[in-house]
């Protein structure tokens, strides 16, 4: 690995991304569907898509991101793993349109909301309104306010940072994200605890 976190062959690695894999991953596997095409909206470094797509090869994985080094990253990942299921990455900002994909049987977004400006989260549901059929998954990952107040200590310090690094950022109020669920067709079908102080949230439309 190189001094700037890059490993020799483009693919970027988070520690956190190796760790909170498998849980996620047993919350994916019960709630995604059958077969079909998943879309994941800013994959990052690529960690998850491989591992998700090895681990979900009835799915076919749709990996996308805006920044550019990320999705050479996510490219670097998928020449890696070499599977059939696993797409090259989507040059994809939820705010602009259009997406540049079809059709998904369910989307994928894992701790996008709280390191984005607000119009993004707004964007991401307006979008996977149009984009999934009724019955589709929307799937959720990161830290959460609850009835306006932190789930831990850690997630005030960690909101406090954010907003430091970007005003336009920081964990949001679980209750305003549902309404923007609701707003664009969806329902809350499930919330469910992770470690570190994290949710999974199950939409529906």
């Amino acid at each position: 690995m190189t001094s700037n976190g890059l490993r020799s062959d483009r693919r970027q690695i988070v520690p956190a991304a190796e760790r909170n894999r498998d849980v996620i991953l047993a919350v994916l596997r019960r709630v995604l569907p059958d077969s079909g095409v998943v879309l994941e909206v800013a994959s990052g470094t690529g960690q998850h898509a491989a591992y998700f797509a090895a681990a979900l090869p009835q799915l076919t994985w749709q990996p996308s991101d805006p920044d550019a080094a990320a999705c050479d990253s996510i490219a670097a990942w998928a020449d890696t793993a070499g599977l059939c299921n696993l797409r090259v990455p989507l040059a994809l900002d939820v705010r602009r349109e259009p997406w540049g994909i079809d059709t998904a049987a369910a989307i994928v977004c894992i701790n996008m909301i709280h390191i984005a400006p607000w119009a993004a989260a707004e964007a991401l549901f307006a979008g996977a309104g149009r984009l999934l059929a009724d019955g589709g998954v929307l799937y959720l990952y990161g830290p959460y306010r609850r009835g306006g107040q932190h789930t831990a200590p850690s997630n005030a310090a960690f909101d406090a940072q954010l907003r430091h690094s970007n005003p336009e950022w920081g964990v949001r109020d679980l209750e305003a994200v549902v309404m923007l669920a609701e707003a664009a067709g969806f329902t809350l079908a499930e919330v469910v605890g992770m470690p570190a102080n994290n949710l999974s949230l199950v939409f529906r439309k």
